[in-house]
């Protein structure tokens, strides 16, 4: 395996623990405009704090997704083909909750009910079938020597994938909630809060039961204890931390915390597949790998190039519009615009 085979690895890993850090709290909010808004002007409320950003959020999945074509074709070819499906209903949960935004605004009243229902259940589907899909590729699935996987409902869809699946949902929420206690006045503010205090409870439950399912039903522990125990504490650290910031009304440090729970989720995965890409259930031998999955060395070299030139412009662009948009929203006047 080679430096910079490793660094691209390590690369999508940052991606996809950004995109669940910008764009979870998205997905929580989109649920909270039907499980923590009452009426129109609340709903009108939550919906403003992601309005400037939600679809720059999406960036990091679409650029995690491109990274991955390019510099690990092999894997993309058995993630995409072998998950055909399951991204397909992801796709559809993403297109229902973008157009959800622009249907809102231009809808009459009677009609804008609607679309709060297509942007809380895209901002369900996204997170709960990410979470099965990332659970079900870490616990094995039947994959042959040419990469093809021949996957029943229940490869995709058991006990370990479907926690997997509600806790990506719960967490997304949470930070959500937790991103709302920061952007919002009102009752809103107040709820946020409300919710999060006791939600929490119900996470560490969850947590438990995933760290045993993980424990017992993937080869973690046996390849990388150290790193998985690591991780798992970390999980649950956050998770307290978070906690902590809700209750003693500490909003950023319980938003930043939120987050940080899943980008440690992220490399809790990451790092126990390493130094393989899929896992065959099938046999050992049919394991994709980082050595064996990714493309020349060349082009390894061209994408670095142009990563160290373009992240950081990303990454400005992306703290100035959070910058721009820092303030409060306040809950608008009965009856005014979207």
């Amino acid at each position: 395996m080679s430096a910079l085979q490793l660094v691209w690895f390590i690369l999508i890993a940052v991606l996809f623990s950004g995109f669940f850090f910008l764009d979870g709290f998205d997905y929580g909010v989109g649920m909270a405009v039907k499980t923590l808004a009452t009426n129109d002007e609340e709903r009108t409320q939550v919906i403003r704090t992601i309005g400037p950003v939600w679809d720059g959020n999406e960036v990091w999945l679409i650029t995690a997704g491109g990274a991955m074509f390019a510099s690990f074709p092999y894997w993309y070819a058995s993630l995409f083909s072998g998950y055909y499906l399951v991204l397909l209903f992801i796709l559809v949960g993403l297109i229902i909750r973008g157009i959800s935004f622009e249907f809102r605004a231009k809808s009459p009243a009677k009609y804008k009910h609607v679309w709060d229902t297509t942007l809380a259940l895209g901002s369900f589907i996204v997170p709960f079938l990410f979470g099965t899909l990332f659970i079900s590729m870490i616990k094995g699935m039947p994959i042959d020597a040419q990469g093809n996987m021949h996957a029943t409902f229940f490869d995709y869809f058991n006990w370990f994938s479907l926690v997997g699946g509600v806790a990506l949902t719960l967490l997304t929420y949470l930070h959500g909630l937790n991103y709302l206690t920061l952007k919002t006045v009102g009752p809103i503010h107040e709820r946020s809060k409300s919710f999060a205090k006791l939600l929490y409870w119900v996470l560490y439950a969850g947590e438990v039961v995933f760290a045993l399912l993980l424990i017992f039903q993937t080869d973690f522990m046996k390849l990388h204890p150290a790193g998985t125990l690591i991780c798992l504490v970390l999980i649950v650290a956050f998770s307290v931390i978070a906690h902590v910031g809700v209750i003693t009304n500490r909003q950023g440090m319980a938003f930043i915390s939120s987050g940080l729970t899943m980008v440690a989720l992220v490399v809790l995965l990451f790092q126990g597949l390493y130094p393989r890409l899929m896992v065959s259930s099938i046999s050992s031998s049919y394991d994709l790998l980082i050595k064996s999955g990714s493309s020349s060395p060349y082009t390894l070299v061209i994408m670095t190039t142009a990563a160290v030139i373009l992240v950081p412009i990303v990454l400005l662009y992306t703290a100035w519009a959070y910058w721009i948009f820092r303030k409060r929203i306040e809950m608008p006047a009965i009856g005014g615009s979207n």
